[in-house]
């Protein structure tokens, strides 16, 4: 039964009692184009952001960085919510390198894989197939130890890259922004730059989807893709934890022909929510179950995760899936908002 902080689109997974979580950490190039990601503080730290966030979730602050991973005053890492979620259940969880430049303080199951390139010069991601296999083999063995599996994702200018691959594809559905004006139009300029410099067609990649991620992908994906196809194996319940980013992989899944009964997305509400993105395309053309959950930020008491209610850096780090389990597993909204705000109280206390 959903606890009422949660809705859902269709069937809720039963076997959400023992789950296991995964993030995988990815760098791309496509951040540091000017005005396209705000996952950092500024352009030029965003290349730290996902070693921040896995630092945040293990240590409760930053190791690895200049600085905390948002601007002074402004919403925090979703790093929070994960930490919150993941403090309260117990689950167990492992990092995934799958690119990084800056390689965090916390123990990783390292693919090997290379950070992704700019996507506007059409080569975004080297070997991508070779990233899906070395992980495919994690995904079976991981798929053995839990009944269900939440596998989230921190990548600076992952909408973009994600834009990227959807449009590739053929689909149109508009993507979500870490930003409180989604600069779409610049996202949208340099997916075609992209597209144009890398000669794909549609056609093709609609049969070698592995050749959109090359192009105008980013590192995660084959990396995610590559763990539910070992998974799968284990008929384990598989969440997806993120926005838009997560609907590229689902689509990717749904090109490659893998089973997708036991697959679905979690997100938090600010992305449901925003209408940059159509949903209702997304879940009748891909068939995907979104699971959606409101951490109640609205009540808070911090004007920081209030930020979130404005359109703030609305997802990320797997905090939609972590908070999804945490609510299936008993975890009440109250609970898991006052959590929240006990850790980014050791955030702030952390980055001083």
């Amino acid at each position: 039964m959903l606890p009422d902080w949660i809705t859902s689109t269709g069937r809720v997974g039963n076997r959400l009692s023992d789950p296991l979580f995964l993030c995988v950490l990815s760098n791309t190039d496509t951040c540091r184009i000017p005005k396209i990601s705000a996952a950092g503080a500024t352009t030029e730290l965003n290349d730290y952001t996902p070693a921040a966030d896995s630092e945040i979730v293990v240590h409760g602050s930053p190791q690895s960085t200049p600085e905390l991973p948002m601007k002074p005053g402004g919403a925090p890492t979703p790093a929070v919510m994960t930490r919150a979620a993941l403090q309260l259940t117990g689950m167990p969880y492992f990092f995934v390198n799958a690119g990084l430049r800056i390689v965090p303080n916390v123990p990783l199951i390292d693919l090997g894989a290379e950070p992704g390139r700019d996507i506007r010069y059409g080569r975004a991601v080297l070997r991508p197939d070779v990233i899906s296999k070395s992980a495919s083999v994690i995904g079976l063995q991981l798929g053995k130890l839990s009944d269900s599996v939440i596998i989230g994702e921190s990548i600076p200018g992952g909408t973009t890259t994600a834009l990227g691959v959807l449009t590739a594809l053929g689909y149109d559905y508009g993507v979500s922004s870490s930003c409180r004006e989604n600069p779409l139009k610049i996202k949208r300029d340099v997916v075609q730059q992209g597209i144009r410099a890398s000669g794909i067609t549609l056609d093709e990649v609609k049969n070698d989807p592995m050749r959109a991620v090359a192009s105008v992908g980013d590192p995660m994906m084959p990396a995610v893709v590559g763990l539910v196809r070992g998974m799968v194996v284990s008929d384990c319940e598989i969440v997806l934890a993120g926005g838009t980013q997560m609907i590229a992989v689902f689509a990717l899944l749904k090109h490659l022909g893998i089973d997708r009964d036991n697959i679905s997305i979690a997100t938090t509400k600010y992305v449901y929510q925003d209408g940059s993105i159509d949903f209702d395309s997304v879940i009748r053309d891909l068939g995907c179950r979104i699971h959606v959950v409101d951490p109640g930020f609205a009540d808070s008491a911090i004007a920081g995760l209030r930020k979130y209610e404005a359109g703030e850096v609305k997802e990320g780090v797997g905090a939609g899936g972590a908070m999804y389990a945490a609510g299936m597993l008993g975890i009440d909204q109250k609970t898991i908002l006052d959590q929240i705000e006990a850790v980014y109280a050791e955030l702030m206390r952390g980055g001083q």
